[in-house]
């Protein structure tokens, strides 16, 4: 099964906690803190595989969930980081977060790999929070929460030239003529469901890599008929290779047919209609062909290469004109910089990293910095007073008294409910 486009949830794993723990041992006096960190939470990391060619394996696996770093321990023992979780894909893989809009990253060589959710670091046990005014601190962190996102994970193809065309043009006859792939023909439309690649070589020697794709009706771009499912894959392409049946054998305009396919290309992405284009006649052993040739070279003024696939003539002629296009084309990237989550440029302004809200008689806060402290504090008494100086230090108490609280008030962080002390 051509599995292209999935959406799945990643969760990567927690840091491990860290260790409250103390020396006690015979002749050492005042021992001190003991307890070690613990281990770094397992990345999620998605890497190419030339032997694979469908997201299939992901329709199927829709939350992917890393495992946690393990705990520290006493005698200063750190606790194992965990092993990172790879989940191979096709080349021509494409990674969106669905949250912010920005693509991850657009994998189009051999291994290319990408961290797509980053492992929590580990908790800081107590021998970490050894200061010389508190040399016994009674307080460690749990693990910082691994990162959790919503992907859009699609396959784009990765053809020098896609085959274009209406259904039972002759895209599947030509590229079994040309290439060792062997598509699905036969004599009713849409026989091709899934893209097809082939490698073909041209008689001076020079090779490239053709997408036969499923055969497109008008509207497929607002996705009629197999729709905008499959013109994604044009879209890496670098030439298109117009395939039209000349004869009208299927009781359609061959003039026609080129203007609905060309306006689907375009509505779909302003780019494509703008990609070189080499227009193949194809069924020209069939009658009427010559005569809907010359009518389409006095509309257009373009040149048109003739071919019968089926019997294999004059596709030499049009495999050499394609690679004369592709020599002049070169590759390019699918996306801008701008469209990538790591180009996205902080500007770093006087802002308040959370957000107050009073909800009745409580006030509740919120903010990724704010919960990350929350998850990662053991809530002990030198814990909890900690936790409490460092909301201080982001200027938590002194939003409160701006916003009205009073001492005794109630304070909600995450599920948890605190009263406020000035």
């Amino acid at each position: 099964m051509f599995v292209d486009e999935v959406i799945i949830k990643v969760k990567a794993g927690n840091g491990g906690d860290g260790c409250t723990a103390f020396r006690r041992e015979k002749f050492i006096p005042d021992g001190g803190p003991f307890g070690g960190n613990g281990g770094k939470g397992a990345s999620i990391i998605f890497k190419t595989d030339l032997g694979l060619r469908t997201l299939l394996d992901l329709r199927y696996n829709k939350l992917i969930k890393a495992p946690k770093g393990a705990n520290g321990s006493g005698k200063n023992k750190n606790g194992r980081g965990a092993e990172d979780v790879i989940i191979k894909v096709p080349v021509g893989t494409t990674i969106k977060d669905m949250d912010t809009g920005f693509i991850i990253a657009d994998l189009t060589k051999e291994n290319d790999e990408v961290v797509v959710a980053k492992g929590g670091r580990g908790g800081r046990g107590n021998t970490a929070f050894a200061t010389p005014s508190n040399p016994a601190p009674d307080f460690s962190e749990k693990g910082e929460p691994g990162e959790e996102k919503t992907l859009k994970v699609e396959l784009r193809l990765l053809a020098d030239v896609g085959f274009v065309g209406m259904p039972s043009v002759g895209k599947s006859t030509l590229l079994s003529k040309i290439s060792a792939s062997k598509p699905k023909i036969a004599a009713y439309h849409f026989t091709t469901l899934t893209p097809n690649l082939g490698v073909v070589r041209v008689k001076d020697g020079r090779t490239f890599v053709a997408a036969d794709l499923p055969g497109l009706i008008k509207g497929a771009s607002l996705g009629e008929g197999l729709g905008d499912k499959f013109l994604k894959h044009v879209q890496r392409t670098r030439v298109i290779a117009h395939i039209i049946d000349m004869s009208g054998l299927e009781g359609r305009d061959p003039l026609e047919d080129y203007e609905i396919i060309n306006k689907e290309l375009k509505d779909f992405d302003e780019k494509l209609i703008k990609k070189p284009q080499v227009i193949i006649a194809n069924k020209m052993d069939l009658e009427e062909a010559k005569e809907n040739l010359k009518r389409f070279k006095a509309k257009y003024n373009l040149p048109v290469y003739e071919i019968s696939a089926i019997k294999n003539e004059g596709v030499d002629k049009a495999l050499v004109a394609i690679a004369n296009e592709l020599d002049k084309v070169e590759k390019e990237p699918l996306f801008k910089e701008e469209t990538f989550e790591s180009h996205v440029l902080y500007k770093f302004k006087k802002e308040q990293p959370f957000t107050i809200v009073r909800d009745n008689d409580i006030y509740v806060v919120k903010g990724k910095e704010v919960e990350k402290l929350f998850k990662m504090t053991k809530f002990t008494d030198e814990g909890a007073r900690r936790f409490a100086r460092k909301l201080k230090a982001m200027g938590i108490d002194e939003k409160l008294v701006e916003m009205g609280a009073k001492p005794g008030d109630r304070v909600q962080i995450m599920d948890m409910i605190f009263e406020f002390k000035e």
